[in-house]
């Protein structure tokens, strides 16, 4: 297979299909502040159910995964940087707010994304 954009696109909208198991500890809410030059990612809580699904803990109904969802985030976790976020996420905080490992690569993945967005100007849509 050739090492074309459109080639490393059908590879990653693939992946994004597949099942993932949820955090326990919760989720994050990631965009970019331009006016502010920085990486934000709102932390909410969240419980798992029987069935894999998020729970609002404090109403027990299953949070969505698309549309907007009002709630209020427990903390705002802000980085000028990709790099500086996981720091702080993954090594300062203790303990962590991210439980699984694949969790941690992926908000990882999303960090560096938001980073380019943010440097090259362009739009950032969390995956």
């Amino acid at each position: 297979m050739d090492l074309t954009l459109e080639n490393l696109t059908a590879i990653d909208d693939k992946l994004s299909q597949r099942y993932i198991e949820l955090d326990p500890e919760g989720y994050f809410i990631i965009y970019v502040d331009r006016e502010a030059g920085i990486i934000c990612a709102k932390h909410y809580s969240n419980i798992i159910n029987d069935k894999g699904l998020a729970v609002n803990p404090e109403t027990g109904e299953v949070i969505p995964a698309k549309g907007k969802v009002e709630r209020s985030n427990m903390t705002l976790y802000t980085g000028r940087t990709a790099k500086e976020l996981c720091v702080k996420l993954f090594e300062e905080i203790k303990p962590s707010p991210v439980s699984m490992l694949d969790h941690a690569a992926y908000l990882g993945r999303e960090f560096l994304r938001a980073e380019i967005a943010l440097i090259s100007q362009r739009e950032y849509v969390q995956d």
